[in-house]
């Protein structure tokens, strides 16, 4: 067993070796200038578009809040909190700066995957459906090339979201649990079981409407512990942020060798928490019934900011203000440049001792409720991420679908009977493999990309509301999920419009 661990722990610092922040952070830069900045200049639509309805009568899709709820359930969880407090253990308090800007940049990417993920939906068991896979194997010129990048993303999906990191999630929530409340590992883990089970057993339009209520309150609860920590230490705000762009630069005494490290723990723990690049949020935001691709890709754009540049920064400012944080001298914990929490071990703990400083008790059992929320939406979205990728692999088939779901709900279970080190490294094994995989396949997609957003632009221009025909862009809409505002567009007379120039 410890050979298989080393060689899991071997393959795992392959994958996610330094050139990938590199390729990732490249690829997020090229996407912005390539986009001339739509995650910034769009802003206003964002909020828009995030608030209309769909028209598609004929699908059981998601609405676009429900679909930016989901995904936002997907992306906020342990990697919020675990991730921020590790960032800033490796790489000092400035990490959370190198955050903010994969953020900003990898926003970019989230909104181009979520785009590629629209356009080329179609519509399986009545249900729409679409993700990396479907746009690989069908919009890459080399189709050879697209089918086997969409089975190596489908083989990454069963690894990570799919099956390991349900159980590495359940038993997060089952240490959160058991160390506030005194509850078994067991009945935490059946708790979650019944709970995830009870909703996607009845499908992607059931575990958007629960996670349309459940991921705003989270939200809002999240920032107003936050708030409330901010006031208590209201004296240490100037300080703390000092400390977060000094450090970021150099400029500060003390992390000024460690620079290198806050920017590559910064980067590496925004790419992980945010999700953008990795496909999890097409297979979502493919369910949804929109008028025009980049309206929800806009949307998605928003819940990269809402995970990192609110909860990450909710995380971080809770744990600097509090002060219950370590960093390491070497990027590996064996010294420490900084020790305001001895003995204290960096993630989660970090991150509970803040608010059992600040609050008390009362602290620790918010954040135990508050992991077991966070992760109970990030696995109502796990599961229709493998459901997706199935429906992909193995067609209409109901009973195809129910086995998955079954098989999903005892990993879920699995997380509380096993010894986590081996899981969390082979579950980012599939995340790492899904990054690598689906940012390459939307770079080889750019004109595809280009040309949506240009027509969005135009439309947008001309002071109408933008809707999609895929033929104006050389997709082929098989399944017609597109035909309604194909109509509209004949109706509103825009084959006719030179200024469209279809």
């Amino acid at each position: 067993m410890e050979t298989f661990g080393n060689l899991i722990t071997c393959i795992n610092d392959i994958i996610w070796h330094p050139v990938m922040l590199l390729f990732l952070g490249g690829a997020a830069l090229w996407f912005t200038l390539r986009l001339k900045g739509l995650q910034f200049t769009h802003l206003r639509d964002m909020f828009h578009c995030i608030g209309e309805k769909g028209e598609n009568t004929k699908d059981a899709g998601l609405s676009p809040f429900q679909a930016f709820a989901t995904t936002v359930g997907g992306r906020v969880g342990t990697g919020n909190i675990a991730g921020t407090a590790t960032a800033i253990f490796m790489g000092g308090p400035g990490a959370l700066f190198w955050m903010w800007v994969t953020a900003l940049l990898g926003a970019s990417t989230g909104m181009v995957e979520c785009m590629l993920g629209q356009a080329y939906k179609t519509r399986n068991l009545g249900e729409l459906t679409g993700g990396p896979a479907y746009y690989l194997s069908r919009g890459v010129k080399n189709r050879r090339l697209g089918k086997i990048l969409a089975v190596l993303f489908c083989l990454s999906v069963f690894i990570g979201p799919g099956f390991l990191l349900p159980a590495m999630q359940t038993q997060t929530a089952a240490t959160a649990m058991q160390g506030a409340f005194g509850i078994p590992y067991v009945a935490v883990g059946l708790l979650m079981v019944l709970l995830v089970g009870a909703v996607v057993m009845g499908g992607i339009k059931r575990i958007g409407q629960v996670a349309e209520r459940l991921a705003p309150i989270m939200c809002a609860v999240f920032f107003l512990i936050t708030l409330v920590i901010t006031v208590l230490n209201i004296q240490r705000v100037p300080t703390v942020f000092h400390a977060i762009f000094a450090s970021a630069f150099g400029q500060d005494a003390i992390f000024g060798g460690i620079v290198g490290s806050s920017i590559a723990w910064g980067m590496k723990r925004g790419f992980f928490s945010n999700d953008a690049g990795n496909g999890m949020s097409p297979l979502i935001s493919a369910t949804t019934d929109t008028s025009h691709p980049v309206k929800q890709g806009l949307v998605q754009g928003l819940s990269v900011y809402i995970d990192t540049l609110l909860i990450c920064t909710c995380s971080g400012l809770c744990i600097l203000l509090a002060g219950t944080y370590n960093v390491a001298a070497d990027g590996a914990g064996a010294a420490l440049l900084v020790e305001n929490a001895p003995g204290i071990l960096y993630g989660v703990p970090f991150m509970q001792e803040a608010l059992t400083t600040t609050l008390g008790h009362t602290g620790s059992i918010l954040l135990a409720v508050m992991l077991f929320i966070f992760i109970y939406t990030t696995q109502l979205s796990y599961s229709y991420q493998l459901e997706s990728t199935c429906r992909f692999l193995f067609g209409e088939k109901k009973l195809c679908v129910t086995i998955v779901r079954i098989v999903f709900l005892c990993f879920c279970l699995f997380g509380v009977l096993v010894d986590g080190e081996v899981i969390w490294p082979m579950g980012d094994i599939g995340v790492g493999c899904m990054l690598w995989v689906n940012t390459f396949g939307c770079l080889l997609l750019s004109p595809v990309i280009v040309k949506l957003v240009k027509d969005y632009k135009q439309q947008r221009k001309l002071g109408l509301d933008p809707l999609f025909d895929p033929a104006t862009v050389g997709i082929d809409d098989e399944d017609g999920v597109w035909d309604v505002y194909v109509a509209k567009k004949k109706a509103r007379g825009d084959y006719d419009n030179d200024a469209l120039a279809y």
